[in-house]
């Protein structure tokens, strides 16, 4: 399905996008999925707001993340890598606890594009996304058609607050209000 329903008529707004590539290997000189998310970024009109690859590590991964979470100027997390089932693939541990709520749809739709291209093979790939801390977390799989799958079937749209009906750029001040209403009850 095409799902070009951009309203020209909206200002485009860049987001601020981190990318975090977990790997025991690969180095940012030969990072092929973060340098096609980079440039995929880039080339929507948005932000790369920091790239770095980190060790298959869960302490690691996590910490980099909350990094990114204190930071008030990121609002969206890529990971590419460890979303498999192998023993080193350990993102999804890492990065999962720390979600406010967690975006099942993405999930079911990255399967239904990957199943669409690769058959029933995208049934080892445990991709996911959420919230947490007002900012969006994607965890993408390592490969870089997987990374391609994932920007050009969704969050090329999601990320871009001229889409229609509905994307994530619009809710995105909206993301904390739960903290502010247990602030006020604090009181």
């Amino acid at each position: 399905m095409n799902d070009n329903r951009i309203d020209d008529a909206r200002a485009f707004i860049p987001v601020r996008i981190a990318v975090l590539t977990m790997s025991d290997t690969r180095g940012l000189d030969n990072d092929v999925s973060g340098d096609t998310l980079a440039a995929r970024i880039k080339a929507a009109g948005h932000e790369l707001a920091d790239r770095t690859i980190v060790q298959d590590d869960e302490i690691m991964i996590a910490e980099q993340v909350r990094r990114w979470l204190a930071e008030r100027t990121i609002d969206a997390i890529i990971t590419t890598g460890g979303t498999g089932l192998t023993g080193r693939d350990v993102a999804v541990e890492a990065i999962r606890p720390l979600f406010e709520k967690e975006i099942d749809g993405f999930a079911a739709l990255f399967h239904q594009i990957s199943y669409a291209k690769i058959g029933t093979s995208t049934i080892q790939s445990r991709a996911c996304a959420g919230v947490a801390g007002g900012t969006f977390i994607f965890c993408l799989p390592g490969s870089p058609g997987a990374v391609k799958d994932a920007w050009d079937g969704i969050l090329k749209f999601q990320l871009d607050v001229r889409h229609r009906p509905c994307n994530f750029v619009e809710i995105m001040p909206r993301l904390q209000e739960h903290l502010a209403a247990e602030e006020r009850k604090r009181g």
